[in-house]
């Protein structure tokens, strides 16, 4: 189903949670690698790809949250206490900000830098947020500082997120990972009568 229901995610929701995860895993192996390379015009298009990247996810980002606000959250598990499902809501709440904030830092941080023209995949030029400011010298330093703490941040409140539901799902054994699991992993194998 595309719209979520009392126990399960929907289709369009499970989409848009592991598309965000593995654009995020690109996103953030790529900006590693991309910082230890040689500075040289040779390199420019992996950052021209990464700040594509983040755009995309920012977009991406935008339309999960517009599909959030109309499709209906599943109900807890029986089984979940009040504590967790409070404490889910404000970790999905900084989750959220931080997916936002993440590619934000990084757009501003180009925008500070100001070394060339941002374009989306070469297709059309991406309008600054900000510029330069003579007034602020270090501030091509604090956007960058920003931007990498944001993406840390992410990776360390992801990361969490990924063991709780890891936790819930070996340890608890409910429903909590299981339900945002694409439906194809769910199906179980038909018996071989062995």
């Amino acid at each position: 189903m595309l719209k979520s229901g009392a126990g399960h995610w929907g289709s369009l929701a499970k989409f848009f949670h592991w598309t965000t995860v593995a654009l995020i895993l690109v996103q953030g192996t790529i900006g590693l690698i991309m910082v230890e390379l040689p500075k040289r015009p040779n390199v420019i298009p992996v950052f021209s790809f990464h700040k594509s990247l983040g755009l995309t996810i920012l977009a991406f980002a935008t339309l999960r949250l517009l599909w959030r606000a109309v499709d209906p959250r599943p109900h807890e598990p029986p089984s979940v206490p009040g504590w967790q499902v409070v404490a889910a809501r404000i970790g999905h709440v900084v989750l959220y900000a931080l997916i936002f904030l993440v590619p934000l830092s990084g757009w501003w941080f180009d925008s500070v830098a100001s070394l060339r023209p941002l374009y989306w995949f070469g297709l059309f030029q991406v309008p600054p947020l900000g510029g330069p400011d003579p007034t602020q010298p270090g501030l091509k330093e604090i956007a960058a500082e920003r931007h990498a703490f944001l993406f840390w941040m992410l990776i360390l409140i992801a990361a969490g997120h990924a063991a709780i539901a890891l936790f819930h799902h070996f340890h608890d054994r409910d429903d909590v990972l299981r339900r945002m699991l694409p439906s194809r992993l769910l199906k179980r194998p038909p018996s071989t009568g062995d």
